[in-house]
């Protein structure tokens, strides 16, 4: 995965299944001129009648078996299905496809890897031209923009109690609507408390788990001269040069109990406010401003003890700087609800497709136990790690690793919503995430949070309804 980047916050809006095909039923007309007639004509008609029957049904069988051997034909043709991905090179996935062509020997797979800019409309675009890819990976986010171009896996792949059991809990708000699954996931990933170990040694302190906790170390972390923060205890409070700040906010305003469908409120208020406090001259927390350099950069450099980031961002950090000792531990949490952070990528089939049982076959095998593990192992060989696992009978395998390892542990209360950062959808989470940034940037210039938020959620209104989400908008209640 070089960038997931874009990985990729409630659970996204469970989208609507689509409506269930009609039934056309062709009525029968009534049977006419078949009665018999006076003097004792009925038996000859009767005879020549049941003689028709007999036909028919002599035509009707050659027809179903002509069918059937025909389809045995058919299912016996080598197809070749395209897939479409994002973060993995063609080494990554080869062992993978070849795995899956040597049981499925009549079905052929094919990959492309395709850069995430305009990867949403090109897909789109090239489904709808009937040129697409019959696999892709996608957002979790996207279900409600992909809503057309989605086929639902049957049940003989999986159903939505299957479903249910394999992924975290997440995964079935974000890709089950009904009984209907619109795709299955390959990985789970969020936000985890990246911490500086040298930087924490120095200082004598250890990794927060509340944000009390957080805010009791943040003096100790903050180094200034004068005015100038020479080292900073955490990346927030603005927008511009922190990295999944949409992300960021979008938890915390979750963990306050704050409506992200309708961000106006005490909770969502106070949320804002807090998240500015790190920002504000006046805090005693102040210990980060808009002059500093980008927050990954800024960790890796030396110069913030913290950032909250998805686990790719391991691979910048430590391309940037190899030596940086680091660890990635669980968000911190207010008292009474653990709420974490879910954004990750899934695959999916194009309804278009000519080959919709086999690309479910292939998406079925692709996010087995065996490929995911296999796939892992593949990517582990050229970076720090692979993707973290989305199935939960995996997770114990990687619950204490020192990089994916918060990510795994925090799968079970980790809740999604198109505030999703770097998914470059020019959509849902680009469109929502601006009217978020507007509204921080405006209590850093000392709009009220009321007004700035009673904005926001008029544009958030706005948005959501054009993708058909009004009212079907999530609740972040408990």
């Amino acid at each position: 995965m070089d960038e997931p980047a874009v990985p990729t916050p409630t659970p996204t809006p469970a989208p609507a299944p689509p409506a269930a095909s009609e039934t056309f039923v062709v009525p029968q007309a009534p049977a006419e001129g078949l009665a018999p007639t006076a003097g004792g004509g009925g038996g000859s008609i009767g005879k020549k009648f049941l003689t028709v029957i007999i036909i028919l049904v002599a035509l009707v069988g050659l027809f179903v078996g002509g069918k059937f051997i025909l389809g045995r034909v058919a299912g016996a043709k080598e197809v070749t299905i395209a897939y479409w991905g994002l973060w993995e090179n063609d080494a990554t996935v080869a062992s993978v496809i070849a795995d899956f062509e040597s049981t499925h020997p009549k079905i052929k797979v094919t990959y492309a890897k395709q850069s995430p800019r305009q990867y949403r409309e090109r897909l789109q675009n090239a489904i709808n031209r009937g040129e697409g890819p019959d696999v892709f990976r996608f957002h979790n986010t996207w279900v409600p923009m992909l809503r057309n171009e989605l086929s639902q896996a049957p049940e003989t792949i999986i159903t939505a109690s299957e479903f249910s059991s394999a992924f975290y809990p997440t995964a079935t708000a974000d890709l089950v609507g009904g009984q209907s699954i619109y795709g299955m996931p390959v990985m789970i990933d969020g936000l985890g408390l990246y911490y500086n170990e040298d930087l924490f040694a120095a200082a004598g302190v250890s990794a927060p788990t509340t944000w009390e906790e957080l805010l009791a170390i943040v003096p100790k972390l903050t180094v200034r001269s004068e005015n100038t923060i020479l080292t900073s205890a955490i990346a927030l409070g603005t927008t511009g040069n922190v990295e999944h700040f949409s992300d960021i906010v979008a938890l915390m305003m979750m963990q306050n109990g704050a409506k992200l469908s309708v961000p106006t409120g005490t909770q969502a208020e106070e949320t804002l406010v807090f998240y500015r406090k790190f920002a504000n001259p006046s805090d005693p927390v102040y210990t980060w401003n808009d002059t500093l350099d980008n927050s990954i950069y800024a960790f890796a450099s030396g110069k913030v003890a913290m950032i909250l980031a998805p686990s790719w961002r391991a691979f910048d950090i430590k391309q940037i700087n190899p030596q940086l000792r680091f660890r990635v531990t669980s968000v911190p949490q207010l008292p009474g609800n653990t709420v974490t952070w879910a954004s990750y990528w899934v695959e999916g089939v194009s309804n278009k497709s000519k080959y919709q049982e086999q690309a479910w076959e292939f998406v079925k095998y692709v996010t087995s136990r065996e490929a995911v593990t296999r796939l892992y192992t593949e990517a582990a060989k050229t970076r720090l790690f692979g993707e973290p696992y989305a199935l939960v009978e995996l997770g114990s395998t990687l619950s204490e690793d020192p990089y994916v390892g918060a990510y795994i542990k925090q799968a079970t209360t980790a809740k999604s919503f198109p505030l999703a950062s770097r998914t470059f959808d020019n959509g849902l989470n680009d469109k929502l995430s601006k009217y978020l940034e507007d509204a921080v940037n405006a209590v850093g210039t000392g709009t009220a949070p009321t007004q700035a938020l009673t904005t926001a959620a008029d544009g958030f209104r706005q948005v959501l309804s054009s993708y058909g989400l009004t009212t079907a908008a999530p609740t972040t209640a408990p």
